[in-house]
């Protein structure tokens, strides 16, 4: 795992024990609904890595075929490590 992986599944794992702790805080307090949504952005960073931005960055670009862009990245890195 590189470190710019590791950085982004840091920064999931921050944003979820963030969240979840100022949901805990509020208690049943509505605000808590304001902050629940910041646990389902970082659960696929802690998955995922560096992959989620890597969509992200197509999705912004309007690219139409996104997963086939993060596929041909993919290969491309394989490649490039093989050599």
């Amino acid at each position: 795992m590189t470190r710019r992986d590791l950085a982004w599944r840091g920064a999931g794992l921050a944003l979820t024990a963030t969240a979840c702790a100022i949901c805990v805080a509020v208690g049943g307090s509505p605000l808590m609904v304001l902050f629940f949504p910041l646990v389902f952005l970082g659960l696929p960073l802690m998955l995922h890595g560096k992959r989620v931005a890597q969509s992200f960055r197509a999705e912004r670009r309007g690219h139409c075929h996104t997963a086939g862009a993060v596929h041909a990245a993919r290969v491309r890195r394989r490649g490039s490590l093989s050599r």
